[in-house]
């Protein structure tokens, strides 16, 4: 690990075509873009969240080592859902791909509706907290001064999240 590099986690989520190559290849991307992967969770099949009348996602939580600004792992990452054919139609819709920044290193990130780091609604979805306790459970959310599997066992979400 260099000296200026960081930690970051991702959430990455699919409910169109086939889900689990694009998970891979996103995955792939994000390790030769981004940084080196050091930790992915299982593969999570989750109901959709916020618009149910769509196809469940499979979901994953990645940890990756980053020489890159939060700013910078952004841009990368849509530029990967991109390529992989992400087009934004709706909010919270059907999409071939779709990566979040979860948490970078111990920052906390706010350039507006551009990047808030950490992800400001983590805290309430399963779909996030599940993948991301399985490979971050002890990571302290710099706001909420809490672990993710602390905030795992208070949350107050009943969507179904099965690990696959």
């Amino acid at each position: 690990m260099q000296l200026d590099s960081k930690n970051v986690y991702l959430l990455l989520g699919s409910n169109l075509g086939d889900r689990e190559i694009l998970l891979t290849a996103a995955v792939e991307q994000i390790g030769s873009r981004v940084g080196e992967v050091f930790s992915r969770s299982s593969v999570y099949e989750t109901a959709a969240w916020g618009k149910a009348d769509q196809p469940s996602f499979l979901n994953m939580a990645v940890g990756v080592n980053t020489t890159l600004s939060a700013l910078e792992v952004l841009q990368e990452v849509l530029r990967i859902e991109e390529e992989l054919g992400r087009i934004r139609k709706e909010k919270w819709g059907s999409r071939l791909i779709d990566i979040d920044v979860i948490l970078f290193a111990d920052e906390i990130v706010d350039f507006g509706v551009q990047l808030q780091v950490p992800h400001p609604q983590m805290q309430y979805r399963r779909f996030v907290l599940e993948p991301l306790t399985e490979i971050a459970g002890q990571v302290i959310h710099p706001v909420l001064k809490k672990s993710v599997s602390e905030i795992l066992g208070i949350l107050d979400d009943n969507l179904t999240v099965t690990k696959i």
